[in-house]
């Protein structure tokens, strides 16, 4: 009997995840994609870690979106079709769609199925006549968007809020650009959250709270190889650690073994120093002018920038010049 197409599928794509796992650990300096941690506990942890009075970020963004609902709606124009990459919650979506006139509809993009509905239902429930489309996906890979059918819409927009793009190096979101404005086709635009540079001491305490969400939420990555891969991993015998790199200008989260160690994932095994390091993510923080000279090389030119009056958070809305 022939297998289930879908069957095969799933396999591949987890025997692909597995080999790159393993190629990360086997690294001389050990690093995992941010990707893994956002299973469904990692996204509820996720959740969390925005409600922490350390983590600026969420609250500063939703003033602004709010301060400047009037431009949002200049900017993106009547029938736009908001497309999210890496939708989450959507929670600061809902605020960028009810600012708008008459919007076309909504394209959520996301890695979880779960997180996805949940998005669904969210502004489903606030937005009862808006056209939803999900699309299951990862945002860093080339997508199809979903048919439209006879749907009437004049723009397309790309909304990225929250310091994502801070999560890939400046080569890669070069890429990721020049990938969204395909998406976004001619006259698109995008509207992207962007982290300003700011002392060390506001930084690592954003990334490292003092109520530990962030560190179980790093930690989670660990548990989550040991559910789906087959690992073992003793996460007692590692901890969080956050830092800020400034010659890169970027935080840098690490799992740190607590001891010597030998571990175990998907057959090949994997030996750690004590104070070894796996490194998880990164969240590049810009300057106002870099990014958007790093934009404009990608195709972006930037129409408008709002900066917080601590000067600590920018959003910029991007058109596609060329």
């Amino acid at each position: 009997m022939a297998r289930n197409p879908n069957t095969v599928a799933q396999d591949a794509g987890a025997n692909a995840a597995l080999i790159e796992i393993q190629a990360g650990l086997g690294k001389p300096q050990k690093a995992l994609s941010p990707k893994w941690l956002y299973d469904e506990i990692g996204s509820q942890l996720f959740e969390r870690i925005c409600e922490q009075p350390e983590y600026y970020i969420p609250a500063t963004e939703r003033a602004m979106l709010e301060e400047h609902a009037n431009a949002l709606d200049a900017f993106c124009g009547t029938r736009c079709i908001v497309i999210e990459p890496g939708a989450g919650s959507a929670e600061k979506t809902a605020i960028l769609l009810g600012a708008l006139d008459q919007p076309a509809a909504y394209v959520p993009i996301e890695i979880s199925p779960t997180a996805l509905q949940a998005c669904k239902r969210r502004i489903a429930h606030e937005f009862p006549n808006l056209a939803i489309m999900p699309l299951v996906g990862d945002f860093t890979a080339e997508v199809a968007l979903p048919r439209i059918g006879n749907l009437q819409w004049r723009r397309r927009v790309l909304f990225l809020p929250g310091s994502t793009i801070g999560n890939f190096d400046p080569d890669t979101v070069r890429e990721l650009l020049t990938m969204w404005k395909r998406m976004a086709g001619v006259h698109g635009g995008l509207i992207v959250g962007v982290d300003l540079r700011k002392p060390r001491e506001i930084l690592e305490a954003a990334y490292d709270d003092a109520a530990g969400v962030t560190a179980q939420f790093n930690l989670n990555l660990l548990r989550r190889l040991n559910r789906e891969f087959g690992a073992d991993f003793d996460l007692d015998a590692f901890r969080h650690r956050a830092v800020y790199n400034d010659a890169l200008g970027r935080i840098e989260m690490h799992l740190v073994s607590l001891r010597q160690q030998r571990v175990h994932v998907g057959g090949e095994s994997f030996d750690f120093a004590n104070g070894e390091t796996i490194h998880t993510e990164n969240s590049y923080k810009y300057r106002p002018g870099d990014f958007a000279e790093l934009a404009l090389s990608a195709g972006w030119g930037r129409r408008d920038l709002w900066i917080d009056a601590q000067s600590r958070f920018s959003i910029h809305c991007l058109d596609a010049i060329r």
